[in-house]
């Protein structure tokens, strides 16, 4: 294992894609310690101790939310325009032309992207400024208005970063930015729990018990992940160039998490609104609401539930496009062996999407309520675990890890993923 990890450092193309990758993590925790102008720290951490939702979000930006730095808004408003693009392209005829236009379109549609994050970032800015002008030393407008700019700007420069990342590094830049970020958060929980257990306030087995779960959980996830339902297609004989090309047999892969961490991100951002407007606002049946949905209520785990069921079939339904498929394997002269080319195909093809995007969905929504679980069953509070970091930390590692494999054996080393 030790000689095919050592393959990597072979390569000196390889070597310096992850020199240059560590390097912007480098970058990325150094911003996470700069604090935003005219903002008092002790505020923001009073806010943070009154309850979990902000830790929650503080959890995805690798700490920079608690400080209050200018990397707060992490990367967030970038992932919000992309999902809202990929949304539209839907709807929108010129968003759908560019799609098909292969590197050309999609240029543009990265170019969109980027004048939506910027728009998205500044006005998150301006209202997460307002939000918490308790924490601002001198709160008017002129003030407010520099550090919504000043939060614009980490954003776009942390977009910058994940983009030279992807170019010039390993991975996907925005993806390991969002990854860096949550492993970060792992020499403080474990701090966490040994602050428990120094009190008292857990046992050891306790923590026997979570490490055991933890284990389990990511074994699982990982299982999942890489898990797909083949559809088996065969290629008739084709005619090209006046030479008979031979026919062959291969498969359209469904993944059984076809809709990603998403659903888990729509459905946690409709339920986190009436928390977040009563955090600022007092207004009676707001509160009433936001009290009903707190976290690990009865009420606010079954509308999760059912809501990440929903987008999960809605989202995979949005982006995977199964009368394309039929009529491009009936274009190509390819068939579902006992089934017709066209409707027959692309009915039967549906078919296998909804039932495998059930087990996707039931997954999903399992996932998303272990934090609540396992803190019931092992009496760790304060130490998140599971849900929407779990799900991006095992998917980027693996895809990571896959894009470096394909570049080891390229050059003709033995892989290190067996």
């Amino acid at each position: 294992m030790l000689d095919a990890l050592g393959n990597i450092f072979r390569i000196p193309e390889l070597r310096q894609k992850i020199i240059f990758t560590l390097i912007m993590f480098a970058v990325f925790r150094m911003g996470t310690h700069i604090p935003v102008p005219g903002v008092d720290p002790s505020a923001i951490e009073q806010l943070f101790a009154q309850g979990t939702l902000f830790g929650l979000l503080d959890l995805f930006s690798g700490g920079a939310f608690s400080k209050f730095s200018v990397f707060a808004m992490s990367i967030t408003p970038y992932i919000n325009a992309a999902i809202i693009i990929q949304l539209l392209n839907v709807v929108v005829p010129t968003l759908e032309q560019w799609s098909k236009e292969g590197a050309e379109g999609q240029k543009k549609t990265t170019k969109v992207t980027r004048y939506l994050t910027v728009a998205l970032a500044f006005f998150q800015a301006i209202g997460m400024s307002i939000g918490l002008k308790s924490a601002i030393l001198n709160p008017n407008p002129v003030n407010i208005l520099i550090i919504a700019i000043t939060l614009t700007a980490g954003t776009v420069f942390l977009m910058w970063l994940g983009e030279q990342i992807t170019a010039n590094g390993v991975g996907n830049g925005i993806s390991l930015i969002i990854f860096a970020g949550i492993v970060a958060a792992l020499p403080k929980n474990i701090g966490t729990i040994y602050a428990y257990l120094k009190a008292g306030t857990i046992s050891y087995f306790s923590v026997f018990a979570f490490a055991v779960i933890a284990l389990a959980m990511i074994v699982f996830v990982i299982h999942v992940e890489t898990g797909f339902r083949r559809v088996p297609v065969t290629y008739a004989k084709r005619v090209v160039g006046g030479r008979m090309g031979a026919g062959h047999s291969s498969h359209i892969p469904f993944k059984v998490n076809q809709a990603g961490v998403i659903p888990i991100i729509f459905a946690s951002s409709v339920l986190m609104f009436p928390i977040t407007v009563a955090q600022f606002i007092d207004i009676p049946w707001v509160k009433t609401v936001a009290s009903y949905l707190e976290w690990g209520k009865p009420l606010q785990t079954t509308l999760y539930v059912l809501m990440i069921i929903f987008f999960t079939y809605f989202y995979t339904s949005v982006t995977v496009k199964i009368q394309d498929m039929a009529d491009n394997l009936k274009k190509y002269g390819g068939f579902v062996p006992g089934l017709r080319p066209g409707q027959a195909t692309a009915d039967y093809l549906d078919y296998v999407l909804t039932r495998i995007t059930l087990a996707g969905a039931f997954f999903l929504a399992f996932i998303a309520v272990l934090p609540n679980m396992v803190a019931g069953a092992t009496h760790i509070q304060g130490v998140y675990f599971g849900g929407t970091a779990l799900l991006i930390v095992v998917g980027v590692a693996l895809q990571t890890m896959k894009q470096i494999e394909s570049m080891v054996v390229m050059r003709n080393y033995e892989g290190f993923m067996k």
